[in-house]
């Protein structure tokens, strides 16, 4: 494998060999509650029959792919439940096999229905790792090329904690953010801009997000362009913020496009692009996709989203996701600086204590004392010094709380290790 692929844990990698509900076991045959599900994309949990049960129809048939250039009725059927939970109006569905390829098409669609390669990215953003993805990522540790096919022109990141919007009351980051993006559009700009590319949340950036409305606030101002909004929910979908389905939804705005992948396909490659048929039509050539929406994974797809929607998993997201963030937040320590996110998506960001500094040494530390007392956790941030969080949305309260008496032992234990040193 190539030196640049990261694992968790060194030398001392933990290879999964099965799984059941939130709980993988390692090859030692060592159980632990998962609390990073896949990169929050194992979002139904392991082993659930009904996704199981389609997949395994599915290959029974004995055709596992057959390519776009012919019918695939479980894509379709898949296509037209997508369509109907976006929200958005004649809305068109294109399926990829991740969060990269969808987020890569969105851009060609949008660059071709306004003819410009003018995209607008936040700062510490993460869109994933092709070549136009790469060039709309603002976080410097994922980026492994300054080459690129567009322009892009940077706002500001809504960071609380540092940065020139930290410290700001809701009321006035909004109004610094939507002042930033005007004064980029009448300064960098040249010519027509083709969209803004956010995520409600930022994922790889450290669960980093502004307030309510800001995507709403930089619409007001991009509608008066004609620029093209484009919501990357490829983490933030399908309920996992608890208090809505999508995490734009926050924000009282209906994108143009909205990209998906990870949690829908619980595991199989499954993600796509889902908006207004003129935009999703502007292709001028021939494409397809030879992998996107293959049988096996639209059937797991089709039972992901059934399973989603018929067992209510946004609300118990909303209601064991306040549990563990409440629990979090009265924890007393200086290390933990902030404890921030929505639903089952939370991160924990550390410091030095007493300052604001990132400490990534103690964020491993606390990393590795989760996994030694049976608990997955992921890591992030534009520093590496933020946990991060997304379990299965099938979580039970019983669960959370054992994974937040991990957390609170893990944390207490590098507190206290730190003031030592």
């Amino acid at each position: 494998m190539p030196a640049w692929m990261p694992v968790y844990y060194g030398d001392d990698a933990l290879e999964i060999v099965s799984g059941s509900g939130r709980r993988v076991t390692d090859a030692n045959g060592r159980s632990y509650l998962d609390f990073f599900g896949g990169v929050l994309t194992t979002m139904i949990g392991y082993d659930i029959a009904e996704i199981s049960d389609a997949v395994r129809a599915q290959v029974a048939t004995g055709v596992a792919h057959t390519s776009t250039l012919y019918l695939i009725r479980r894509q379709v059927e898949l296509a037209e439940k997508i369509a109907r939970v976006s929200g958005i109006p004649d809305a068109r569905v294109f399926f990829t096999n991740s969060g990269s390829e969808a987020n890569e098409s969105a851009l060609l669609f949008a660059t071709n229905a306004r003819r410009s390669n003018q995209i607008l990215a936040i700062k510490s953003g993460y869109h994933g790792r092709t070549f136009a993805t790469m060039a709309v990522t603002g976080h410097r540790s994922w980026s492994s090329s300054s080459l690129s096919p567009l322009v892009v022109h940077w706002l500001a990141a809504p960071d609380r904690l540092r940065g020139r919007m930290a410290g700001m009351s809701d009321g006035d980051l909004l109004d610094a953010a939507v002042d930033d993006l005007r004064e980029v559009l009448a300064t960098v700009t040249a010519g027509d801009v083709a969209g803004l590319i956010a995520e409600p949340i930022q994922g790889v950036g450290g669960f980093v997000s502004g307030p309510d409305g800001l995507l709403g606030a930089y619409r007001k101002v991009l509608a008066e362009h004609g620029i093209l909004l484009i919501a990357d929910e490829v983490q933030t979908g399908w309920g996992r913020t608890g208090d809505h389905f999508w995490g734009h939804q926050a924000h009282g705005v209906v994108p143009d496009l909205i990209t998906f992948a990870k949690g829908i396909g619980n595991g199989f490659a499954l993600g796509g692009v889902v908006g207004r048929a003129e935009i999703m039509n502007a292709v001028p050539a021939t494409s397809f996709s030879t992998f996107g929406g293959n049988p096996v994974s639209a059937a797991a797809g089709n039972a992901v989203l059934d399973y989603v929607l018929s067992h209510d998993l946004q609300e118990n997201a909303r209601r064991v996701g306040a549990l563990l963030i409440e629990g979090l937040r009265n924890l007393p320590y200086g290390i933990l600086a902030d404890v921030r996110g929505r639903g089952l998506m939370i991160g924990l960001e550390f410091v030095r204590s007493g300052t604001t500094e990132p400490d990534p040494a103690v964020t491993t530390r606390v990393f590795d004392l989760c996994r030694r007392n049976g608990l997955l956790v992921g890591k992030g941030g534009l520093y590496g010094n933020v946990l991060r969080m997304g379990p299965p949305l099938t979580l039970t309260e019983p669960e959370a709380r054992e994974g937040l008496a991990i957390l609170t032992d893990a944390i207490a234990t590098a507190d206290a290790e730190s003031r030592i040193a």
